[in-house]
Parts: C-alpha cells; sequence; structure tokens
C-alpha cells in the first residue's frame, strides 16, 4: 500500500503561510474548523503545524490578549507546544501509520520538501475498519 492511497492532496487541504498573521490563523482556523493546520512557506515547503492551543498561549503571552497587537505578529513568532513530523511520499506504511498514532494527520512532502498533501488519521482508521474489522 502506498500514502498516495490515503493522501489529501495540497489543492483541497486548508494550511496558513509562515508570513501569516496571528489574527489571520485565527480566521482560518474559526472557518476551517480545524484543531491544527500546517504552515508552509514562500516556496510551499512544510515548516510546522499551529494548534488552535499554540494560538491561545501566543495572544496571551506575546499579544496581551490585544486583536490590534495580534495583527502585528506573525505565526511563526507563535511557541508551539508539540512538533508535528512530516514524513516523504516514499515512506513505508509502517512508519506512516506510527507517526500518524501521534498527530492527528501527517503532513506530506516530496523529495524537494514541497508540502503536497495530508493524510488524517481518520482516513486510516476508516481504512481498517474498512478492511480489517468485521461486524
Amino acid at each position: 500500500m502506498n500514502i498516495l492511497f490515503f493522501l489529501t492532496p495540497k489543492a483541497t487541504c486548508t494550511f496558513l503561510h509562515a508570513d501569516d498573521t496571528i489574527r489571520q490563523a485565527i480566521e482560518r482556523l474559526e472557518i476551517s474548523g480545524y484543531e491544527a493546520l500546517p504552515i508552509l512557506d514562500e516556496e510551499g515547503r512544510y515548516c510546522e503545524t499551529l494548534t488552535s492551543g499554540d494560538l491561545l498561549w501566543g495572544i496571551k503571552h506575546i499579544c496581551g490578549m490585544s486583536m490590534e497587537q495580534a495583527e502585528q505578529h506573525a505565526i511563526t513568532e507563535l511557541p508551539k507546544k508539540r512538533i508535528y513530523k512530516e514524513v516523504s511520499i516514499t515512506m513505508d506504511m509502517r512508519d506512516l501509520v506510527r507517526t500518524a498514532t501521534l498527530q492527528n494527520f501527517v503532513p506530506v512532502v516530496d523529495d524537494k520538501q514541497t508540502f503536497i498533501g495530508i493524510v488524517t488519521r481518520q482516513a486510516i482508521i476508516q481504512y481498517c475498519l474498512d478492511n480489517y474489522i468485521s461486524e
């Protein structure tokens, strides 16, 4: 089995850009309904993942809860509670599943480190339910 089987392509992913402001990140998280989003640099490479918790603590510590101040800070200034590990498109399924047990989604990059999409833990679990668990 190949990672591409589970991939949600970049074109249908919600993500942030490294130069987005805190305000933009808040709005994108709110609109998407997700708790975490990947951050990409200007070349489309995966940088890190921003969670709603990172935003809340960052606003408290960096902006003093002022939305006007939040407009002046990039999301890359926010400290991250945990690191979301990206995987290569060539990674084997065993390693993908191991990574997904620690993250609710796994960013996937190509050989040039360009972000190409995500694999969600939900997609892996659904596949297992459909193919390995009989009712």
